[in-house]
C-alpha cells in the first residue's frame, strides 16, 4: 500500500515538473531570438568550462568541469555557488607581481614617500646580475609579491647598475639582502646565502609584523 502511495507521490511531482519545463520551452519556442542566444551562451559556457579545466584544477584544487557536471547532475546550488566563489576570488588573485626596480635615491625616497601615505611597508631586494642566488630569489619573492597585492609592495635594486649612494643608503654590504622599509626607514633585512624557502619565510615572517 504505501509502495503504491509513494508511487502516485512521485506520478503527481513529474507531472508538476513536466508542465514547467513544457511552458518553459513554449515561451521559448514563441520567441526564436531567444532561443537562440540562449543555445549560444550555454555551447560558450560550456566550452569555457571545458577550457579552463586543467587550469583551474592548478590554481584552485578543482575542475571547472567537475563544476559544470555538478549543475547538470542538480547537485547542491549551495554547493555550487561555493564552487563558482572559489573559482572567481582565485582568478582575481595574480599567481606572481612584478617586482620594481629602484635606480637612484630619489626614486628611493618617492617610493618610501608613498609608502609612508599608505602606511604600507615595502620589500626590497639588493641584488646583482652576477649574483645566482640573488636570480633565483626574484621570482620567489614575485610569488611572495602576489600573496601581499595591495598590502606591500616589492622592489629590487641592482647593485651594479645604480649609483654608489644609493647602495650606501641602503647599507648594502651582502647579497641578496632582503629589507623590510617602512616609514621611510629600514626596520629589519634577510640576509639570503641559505637555502630559498627558509629566506621567503623570513620574508613573509617580516611581512606579517609589519602590515
Amino acid at each position: 500500500m504505501k509502495t503504491l502511495e509513494y508511487f502516485i507521490i512521485y506520478l503527481f511531482l513529474l507531472s508538476k515538473r513536466l508542465k514547467r519545463t513544457h511552458k518553459r520551452m513554449a515561451a521559448l519556442a514563441s520567441n526564436p531570438q531567444i532561443l537562440t542566444t540562449q543555445g549560444h551562451s550555454n555551447y560558450k559556457k560550456e566550452q569555457f568550462w571545458r577550457k579552463e579545466s586543467l587550469n583551474l584544477e592548478k590554481k584552485c584544487g578543482f575542475c571547472c568541469v567537475k563544476v559544470y557536471n555538478y549543475e547538470k547532475v542538480g547537485r547542491s546550488q549551495v554547493e555550487k555557488e561555493w564552487r563558482l566563489k572559489a573559482f572567481w576570488s582565485n582568478v582575481s588573485q595574480p599567481e606572481t607581481v612584478e617586482m620594481i626596480p629602484i635606480n637612484d635615491v630619489d626614486e628611493l625616497e618617492a617610493v618610501l614617500s608613498d609608502a609612508r601615505n599608505l602606511s604600507q611597508p615595502i620589500i626590497i631586494e639588493w641584488m646583482a646580475s652576477w649574483c645566482r642566488k640573488c636570480i633565483y630569489l626574484k621570482p620567489k619573492l614575485e610569488k611572495l609579491a602576489a600573496e601581499y597585492n595591495n598590502r606591500t609592495k616589492f622592489y629590487y635594486v641592482d647593485v651594479n647598475k645604480v649609483p654608489q649612494t644609493l647602495v650606501k643608503r641602503g647599507n648594502i654590504s651582502k647579497m641578496p639582502t632582503i629589507q623590510l622599509w617602512k616609514e621611510g626607514e629600514m626596520q629589519e633585512e634577510v640576509i639570503g646565502g641559505h637555502k630559498g624557502w627558509l629566506v621567503i619565510e623570513e620574508v613573509r615572517e617580516l611581512i606579517n609584523k609589519y602590515v
